[in-house]
C-alpha cells in the first residue's frame, strides 16, 4: 500500500469513528430538542459542530475524509462534544495524525542501568530522548516539573512535538525563540544517518504538515551539533527558572542521550521544590 493509499484510508476511518461517536449520543443528552422530523437517534454534523463551535463545512469535510488539517485545540472541542474517553480522544489524534505514528524500536530500549541513573539524579529533572526527542524515559522529578505543560492531552510522547503543537508552550518556555529552532538543528543534524527511513520521512511529513512552524525551521537545512543550553522557563507553580541542560550520551544504545536539567543560579535552586506535586 503506497503512502498516498494510507493516507486516504486513515481518513476514512477518522470519517467512520467520528460517524459512529456522534451516532451513540441523543440530542437530549446534550440540551437539544428531539425535533419532530429527526429520523436519525443521534446528533447531526451541524449539531456537532455548533457545540463544538467549529464551522459546518470544515467539520462535515473531516467526517467526508477530505485531506484538512485538523488543530488539536479544535479536535479536542470535538472530543469533548462527542464524550470521548482516554483511549478515543487518542484514537481520534492518531486518525488525525496529531501524533507520532510509531513507537519506539527495539533497538532503542532504555537499559535498566539507566533507569537507575534517573532515579538517582532526582531531584534533578532528567529525560532520555532519541534523535527525534522521542521521550523514552523520564524520572519522577521530570515529569512532576512538566505535569502542567500541556493544556490538552498529552499524547505525544515527543519532546518536539510537544513543543510546536501546544498552545502555551510559548508562556511556559520563555526562550522558545531560540530553543525550538535548535531543537530542528538538532534532529536534522541526526536525520542524516536516517535519510530514507519511511518512519522519519512518515514522522516529517506529518508533523510540516501540522505545524508550519516547524515546516519553515526544516526548510532551512540548519544543522546543530550537541551543546549545553540554558532553558528560561515560567513555572506555574515555581514561577521563572534558569535551568542548564547537560546531555549525556547513552553507551548502551547509540543515539540515546540523557538530558538533565540543573538550576543556573540560587533562585532556581530554591525553586526547585516547588516543581514537585504535592502528595495527599
Amino acid at each position: 500500500m503506497t503512502q498516498t493509499q494510507v493516507y486516504a484510508s486513515r481518513r476514512e476511518e477518522l470519517g467512520q469513528f467520528l460517524k459512529a461517536c456522534r451516532a451513540r449520543i441523543g440530542p437530549e443528552e446534550v440540551g437539544l430538542a428531539p425535533g419532530p422530523r429527526r429520523r436519525l437517534s443521534g446528533l447531526r454534523r451541524e449539531e456537532v459542530a455548533l457545540l463544538a463551535g467549529v464551522g459546518i463545512t470544515w467539520y462535515t469535510w473531516l467526517e467526508q475524509g477530505r485531506p484538512i488539517n485538523a488543530s488539536s485545540q479544535v479536535l479536542d472541542a470535538v472530543a469533548r462534544t462527542l464524550r470521548m474517553d482516554h483511549p478515543e480522544r487518542e484514537h481520534l489524534y492518531r486518525l488525525a495524525e496529531l501524533t507520532p505514528a510509531r513507537s519506539p524500536s527495539s533497538a532503542e530500549v532504555v537499559p535498566d542501568t539507566v533507569r537507575e541513573v534517573l532515579r538517582a539524579l532526582d531531584p534533578l529533572p532528567a529525560t532520555v530522548v532519541n534523535g527525534r526527542f522521542d521521550i523514552l524515559e523520564s524520572n519522577a522529578a521530570q515529569e512532576e516539573m512538566f505535569w502542567e505543560w500541556h493544556s490538552l492531552p498529552c499524547l505525544h510522547k515527543n519532546l518536539l512535538w510537544c513543543c510546536v503543537t501546544e498552545p502555551n508552550a510559548r508562556r511556559f518556555f520563555l526562550n522558545y525563540e531560540e530553543e525550538v529552532p535548535y531543537m530542528v538543528a538538532r534532529m536534522r543534524a541526526e536525520y542524516g544517518r536516517h535519510v530514507g527511513d519511511p518512519s522519519w520521512e512518515e514522522d516529517i511529513r506529518r508533523l510540516s504538515a501540522l505545524s508550519p512552524e516547524f515546516a519553515g525551521l526544516w526548510a532551512r537545512h540548519e544543522v546543530a551539533e550537541p551543546q549545553a543550553r540554558l532553558r528560561r522557563l515560567n513555572h506555574p507553580q515555581a514561577g521563572r527558572m534558569n535551568l542548564r541542560l547537560t546531555e549525556l550520551a547513552v553507551a548502551e544504545v547509540p543515539g540515546l542521550r540523557i538530558q538533565v536539567s540543573t538550576p543556573d543560579d540560587a533562585r532556581s535552586w530554591a525553586s526547585l521544590p516547588l516543581t514537585r506535586r504535592e502528595r495527599a
